[in-house]
């Protein structure tokens, strides 16, 4: 299952995290953004339970992180 990331940070850390976060290997690509969201990753990952276990143990518990939204892909 393919999915995307959305991370707004607390304070400007975008280079720290993105590189953190590359290093799973459930991340595809990653990317910083300009806007309301700071990065943006790409995972491949088994099943939405997988993708819930992997936010909160791997972003949301970041005391960098403001805020995260999940897109699970629907169709290519």
């Amino acid at each position: 299952m393919k999915a995307f990331i959305l991370i707004s940070l607390q304070e400007r850390t975008e280079r720290n995290v993105l590189s953190e976060l590359k290093s799973y290997p459930q991340v595809k690509n990653a990317y910083i953004l300009f806007g309301e969201w700071d990065i943006i990753i790409e995972v491949d990952i088994s099943n939405s339970e997988e993708l819930g276990t992997f936010v909160l143990n791997n972003i949301r518990s970041r005391n960098d992180v403001r805020l995260t939204s999940s897109l699970i892909v629907a169709a290519k």
